[in-house]
């Protein structure tokens, strides 16, 4: 073991653990699926200073980018929506979804496994798009724009918020790693090193790994599950995509911080990126 992972678990003991759905799965207290579900009006909070929930679901086919198991998809199916697509990378969630869509009674529910920068639907089949917690974890995120913006409908809205890469836990890492600011303080090679010794004797320590890093085609290992998003790559982003931006706001980790969520420095102290966008 390198001595920075020996300073980074002394010092990752000076802090509580976050709550954590993998580990609350793992306890046996709540399934990830209905983690997300109960979570779901969160999800969309954000929003609701721009949009109603009527507006974003009522008679509305919804696509849920990056789903995990359903549970926020299932939250948005229950209010209204003609139907709620989730999308997501991993195959292995679908059984989780399907059975809580029955334990709940929901029927206006389908879960597509395919990568979101090269779905199977047509051009112009979503009222509404969500990408919450999202945008940070796709490969191509230009490319995934450019596929929102082809199976949008024409006055369709894109609902977008993520935490920038430089938030206190932008490293999400959070189910191991308590250190605010942790990919500040550390290498990702100590990071890596620290993250895979801190879960392996879970039960579930290697599905985790596996979730999280994966080895490039020099052998080395990195961080796949996250892409690194700033504020400031977003923005160049946003220039360039072929849609219309209706709502924009970068909310403060705390009100009292607004004054630092300003210039360069506002990367470590954002808590959430908020972009709505419109198909004309």
């Amino acid at each position: 073991m390198s001595a920075g992972v020996k300073i980074l678990k002394a010092a990752n003991h000076l802090f509580p653990l976050p709550v954590h759905p993998f580990n609350m799965q793992l306890d046996g207290k709540k399934s990830y699926a209905m983690w997300q579900y109960e979570k779901g009006d969160v999800t969309i909070q954000n929003y609701l200073r721009y949009a109603t929930m009527d507006e974003m679901f009522k008679d509305k086919v919804v696509l849920d980018i990056g789903c995990g198991a359903g549970g926020k998809s299932l939250y948005y199916a229950s209010h209204g929506a003609k139907k709620v697509v989730g999308l997501e990378i991993l195959e292995k969630y679908r059984d989780e979804a399907y059975a809580l869509a029955k334990e709940l009674g929901i029927d206006n529910f389908e879960f597509v496994a395919a990568d979101a920068a090269h779905t199977p639907f047509e051009d112009n089949s979503f009222d509404c798009i969500i990408m919450n917690d999202a945008m940070e974890h796709v490969a191509r995120p230009e490319a995934v724009l450019d596929e929102m913006q082809r199976i949008l409908t024409p006055g369709g809205k894109l609902y977008i918020n993520f935490p920038p890469y430089n938030h206190p836990f932008g490293a999400h890492l959070s189910d191991a790693v308590a250190i605010p600011w942790v990919h500040v303080f550390f290498s990702d090679k100590t990071l890596i090193e620290g993250y895979k010794d801190l879960v392996k004797d879970k039960p579930d320590g290697a599905d985790r790994i596996k979730f999280r890093i994966s080895t490039d085609e020099n052998g080395n290992e990195y961080f796949s599950y996250i892409n690194k998003m700033t504020i400031k790559r977003f923005a160049k982003i946003k220039e360039n995509v072929n849609l219309k931006t209706v709502h924009y706001e970068e909310i403060p980790l705390r009100p009292f911080l607004k004054p630092l969520c300003k210039g360069a420095g506002r990367e470590f102290f954002v808590k959430m990126v908020v972009c709505i966008f419109e198909k004309e």
